[in-house]
């Protein structure tokens, strides 16, 4: 078993921090960002992709190669590990499960919504059956070739069908093979105790901004035994704010001395990046070419 791998990075992790903190990150430099900021994990949303990477909706258009390259980019900036969002699975959850664990990510959760799937917290979701569900987690985890990458089963089912419902369905997929649960669009801290009650594996609660779940503390969330707390979008979110008002500011003022408080300085960008190590190694070598 390889100690040394990013699926058991995210184990680890989680031996060090319940509710472990899950940042999400759209690229390399916010992965970096976060990981000085002291998370231990990161994340890669579906919909950051989507949204950040292709200026697109988060309605299926997203495909494998798209979110390899962004692992890609991410795990070559950072040791944390990262757990990436792998939508129904893509067309071989097969090939998902082995090209994700070789661009280097921790984990991956599949979920149970029919292929062109919606937004957790959107309305008109459909599931397919827990059979169907649960042969994809088999498949993903027989597919992998590191027995510590996590295969995570996300649940849509209690908006869809209720809570008996969910209950079943995840103990299904527990059954199945899956390493830990994300039950999404869930509304009060007492569902993810009744999880809890029904299932011994790690159960991560999504605390996305503007969507059905409360915003829970980290508190909340441990008195309830939620053993990972995601948040996917947070930073892309502020960013996109400041983004907005910064185009806003320069076309209606034609000067960006207003922003300049707010705005992270070249200093600060080159700590972040280490860039002076990166400028001194390349001094060198053009010094040995002389």
């Amino acid at each position: 078993m390889n100690t040394h791998s990013a699926g058991k990075r995210l184990r680890d992790a989680l031996l060090i921090e319940r509710p472990l903190q899950m940042a999400g990150a759209i690229n390399a430099y916010c992965a970096l960002l976060a990981e000085h900021a002291g998370f231990n994990a990161l994340y890669l949303s579906g919909a950051g992709i989507a949204n950040a990477s292709y200026g697109l909706p988060d309605l299926g258009f997203t495909t494998l190669d798209n979110v390899v390259e962004d692992i890609h980019r991410i795990t070559h900036a950072t040791h944390l590990p990262l757990l990436v969002d792998a939508d129904t699975g893509f067309d071989d959850i097969a090939t998902t499960s082995e090209r994700f664990i070789a661009a280097g990510a921790a984990g991956m959760h599949i979920e149970d919504q029919v292929t062109q799937k919606r937004c957790g917290h959107r309305p008109n979701k459909k599931l397919v059956s827990s059979d169907e569900m649960c042969d994809r987690i088999h498949t993903a985890v027989s597919a992998r070739s590191d027995p510590n990458f996590v295969i995570m089963a996300r649940s849509d089912a209690l908006a869809v069908e209720g809570m008996a419902s969910a209950l079943q369905r995840i103990q299904h997929y527990v059954d199945a093979g899956a390493d830990m649960i994300f039950p999404e669009a869930l509304t009060a801290l007492v569902q993810y105790q009744q999880i809890r009650n029904t299932i011994n594996v790690p159960i991560l609660a999504n605390i996305t901004e503007f969507g059905k779940t409360p915003l829970f503390t980290v508190a909340e969330l441990q008195s309830a035994s939620v053993d990972i707390a995601l948040y996917p979008l947070t930073a892309f979110r502020a960013m996109s704010a400041a983004a907005l008002e910064a185009y806003t500011t320069l076309r209606t003022t034609g000067t960006q001395t207003t922003l300049l408080d707010k705005m992270q300085t070249r200093e600060e960008l080159y700590h972040h990046l280490d860039y002076y190590r990166y400028e001194q190694q390349l001094d060198k070598e053009l010094d040995h070419e002389k």
